[in-house]
């Protein structure tokens, strides 16, 4: 790519970070009267494994101030699988339904939404999970259960590979893979959608890093990913549904975490 090109695209990308509100009248499907796309995507048929909501005793560290201090891009796990209360921890923290507002027009989450449109999906590659068989899972936050995808062998090897060959993705237990169902923002936020789309999966994901400190895990967000292998492996079109972040997850390896880091400040 030429130097032309690239000052180009850059301006173009900046321009796309601006608010594009109020600069053109656009009317919405919603403001059409359309159908309202559904709230989530429905099971497609495979093996549901229910999910604990109680997690007195997963979650381990309830001081926030601490978490927040020590909340850090994570890429040490140890070998030590984790386990399935763990993981229904981190998925209800970050796509679990609390409520239903009005006729199922909108779901409340733990996390924050452009016009509470929610529009992305989580799937999981699992390799070493308590009680799941390796493969690939998609989360059904209406039930709160895992859907069983495919089971499928060699799930470390797929997750670095989807993470354009980051090796240390491989040692994590599971990696989170959120997949965006554009039109439920684009009904409401038609052209405005993917903006406001792309911060809501940054709430997601701090609510990731945040949960799985609380539960002794630890996570690195990763927005490098090999997209048509990453679609093809989570089975969705990447049209209509498409990955946009990824993360790894493990049990910290406090050998490994401990080492490097320094308080910027005194404790007072």
């Amino acid at each position: 790519m030429d130097e032309k090109t690239i000052a180009s695209r850059i301006a173009q990308n900046r321009d796309f970070m601006k608010s594009s509100f109020g600069r053109e009248a656009v009317v919405s499907d919603q403001q059409k009267l359309l159908p309202q796309p559904p709230l989530v995507k429905e099971a497609q048929g495979g093996k549901q494994i229910p999910l604990t909501r109680d997690f007195s005793q997963v979650v381990t560290e309830h001081d926030y101030v601490k978490l927040l201090e020590e909340r850090v891009s994570n890429r040490f796990y140890a070998d030590t699988p984790m386990t399935l209360d763990q993981l229904a921890f981190l998925l209800w923290s970050t796509q679990g339904v609390r409520a239903i507002r009005g006729k199922n027009y909108a779901a409340l989450r733990p996390v924050p939404s452009a016009g509470a449109r929610h529009p992305f999906e989580a799937y999981l590659a699992v390799s070493r999970v308590e009680g799941l068989a390796p493969g690939i899972y998609h989360y059904l936050p209406m039930e709160h259960a895992l859907e069983l995808v495919k089971e499928q062998q060699g799930m470390a090897e797929e997750i670095a590979a989807c993470a354009c060959n980051q090796k240390w993705a491989a040692k994590a237990a599971v990696a989170f893979f959120y997949t965006c169902v554009a039109y439920r923002g684009e009904w409401r936020y038609s052209v405005n959608a993917h903006r406001v789309m792309l911060m809501d999966v940054g709430h997601i994901m701090q609510n990731l890093y945040l949960s799985a400190q609380a539960v002794g895990c630890g996570t690195c967000a990763v927005a490098a990913i090999q997209q048509q292998r990453t679609d093809a492996l989570l089975g969705v079109d990447g049209k209509e549904e498409y990955t946009v972040y990824m993360a790894p997850v493990g049990v910290r390896d406090e050998s490994r975490n401990a080492t490097g880091t320094q308080k910027l400040y005194a404790d007072v």
